[in-house]
């Protein structure tokens, strides 16, 4: 046998034994390798419903990918590269793959610096043996809703224990006082005023209930803006003569708004009370009226203290005050502005204050205008 023979017997040789290994390891691998199913497919109308659905709505297959998302998961930012982007979510979704039990959870959801977190309910349920499902919604309005009612009511029991316990304090005085005749008229002067600021508060309370709980106006009916702004200005006069401020009328004269007639008398009555209890002696205030093309401005101008720009913001939050320190000598009670806002709102309309710390401030309270019908012409 030749030398070439030899070597072409000894390169088919090597051949064969290379391709044996090669099969032997690919056997081998297939023998170990975890037998894989077929690609789980989502059950007949799931994609429907969930094309449907208001609420965030998740499909995850045993990989932990997510096979199907409505709108509102990815909006939500529930949903990245398909994964789920939340860990709290994904962790709930492997328990309840684990064990096949429903699970819901509160979750708080971080978003970019100097945004409030989002808060929302998760219910995870296993939709078949590989499949699960999880519903999201979002909680945060009834999160902020509830935390604005627990400020609103500790608040409330805080301002009205001051007036009454003064009041108590002052009846003690007064008939510890029984025998010194002008003591006891001091103190009934005092406990006068604390019923008036107790009585001014709940009134404002109650106001401020009634408000929140209307809907916007259907039917809003013709309000006469000069009866307003008389009326305002008549029940703040004894206050301004007292304080030596004088309240001017100003404006156009004769416009007519759409709205409800005590609700908006409410409100710019309490811009202008604002306007006295916050302006020094000597000083005054302008209410005035300003037609638009399909609104009224309502604009009441005060020189008194002014609003620290860092403030402005908060002014129409309830029992906020600029000046925390003035408000027993004004007998604020920091709901005041909190209900113009509202009556601004359940008018569609709005409000809006422009405001130097140190030269006084102009609020604006605009309201839809009823135009006046033309004649057509001859």
């Amino acid at each position: 046998m030749s030398s070439t023979t030899q070597a072409l017997l000894f390169a088919l040789l090597g051949a064969v034994l290379g391709a044996g290994v090669v099969l032997a390891w690919r056997i081998s691998e297939a023998q170990t390798r975890p037998e894989v199913g077929p690609v789980p497919t989502l059950p007949p109308g799931i994609a429907a419903v969930l094309s449907v659905l208001r609420s965030s709505a998740l499909v995850v297959d045993s990989s932990e990918q997510v096979l199907k998302a409505s709108a509102p998961a990815i909006a939500m930012g529930l949903v990245r590269d398909r994964r789920i982007a939340v860990r709290e979510l994904a962790d709930l979704v492997r328990q309840v793959r684990r064990d096949g039990q429903i699970r819901e959870t509160e979750i708080v959801m971080q978003r970019a610096p100097g945004t409030p977190p989002r808060h929302v309910s998760a219910r995870v349920a296993p939709l078949s043996s590989q499949l699960v499902l999880a519903l999201v919604e979002d909680r945060t309005r009834e999160h902020r809703v509830e935390s604005i009612r627990r400020d609103f009511v500790a608040n409330v029991s805080h301002e009205l224990k001051t007036p009454v316990g003064a009041i108590r304090l002052l009846s003690d005085a007064v008939i510890d006082a029984a025998d010194d005749p002008e003591a006891v008229q001091r103190f009934a002067g005092r406990m006068h005023t604390e019923s008036e600021r107790l009585a001014r508060l709940v009134q404002q309370i109650i106001e401020l209930s009634r408000l929140q709980g209307d809907d916007p106006l259907d039917e809003p009916l013709p309000v006469d803006v000069d009866d307003i702004l008389k009326r305002a200005i008549d029940e703040n006069s004894t206050d301004a003569a007292a304080s030596g401020i004088d309240l001017v009328r100003d404006g156009t004269e004769g416009l007519v708004l759409l709205g409800n007639r005590e609700q908006v008398a409410v409100a710019v009555g309490n811009l202008v009370a604002n306007a006295v209890a916050y302006s020094p002696a000597g000083s005054t205030v302008v209410v005035a009226a300003k037609p638009g093309d399909t609104t009224v401005d309502i604009t009441v101008t005060d020189q008194g203290i002014g609003i620290p720009a860092h403030e402005i913001d908060r002014i129409f939050e309830r029992f906020y005050r600029v000046d925390p320190a003035r408000h027993r000598s004004t007998g604020g009670t920091g709901l005041g502005l909190s209900i113009v806002k509202h009556v601004a709102a359940s008018h569609g309309g709005d409000v809006r204050v422009w405001s130097v710390e140190g030269q006084g401030s102009t609020f604006t309270l605009t309201l839809p205008r009823k135009v006046p019908t033309m004649e057509a012409p001859q």
